[in-house]
């Protein structure tokens, strides 16, 4: 399990990162040889980066139980 990100900059850079790493994904796809796995996989990647930025936009900027 990973630390949860509070940090609004950090989250964004993760999303970033994200994006980046399905267009590097999306690129290394072949049109005449994709299958329905390589569809599946692009739309999973999609679905994991919407699931995280609900996630992020229902989380406090600062962590719980600490002070700024």
């Amino acid at each position: 399990m990973t630390t949860p990100i509070y940090n609004k900059d950090e989250q964004v850079k993760y999303l970033k990162d994200r994006l980046e790493l399905f267009m590097e994904v999306l690129d290394r796809i072949e049109p005449e040889t994709a299958d329905i796995e390589d569809i599946d996989r692009l739309i999973e990647i999609v679905d994991s980066i919407e699931e995280k930025f609900q996630s992020f936009q229902n989380r406090p900027e600062t962590e719980p139980n600490k002070e700024v």
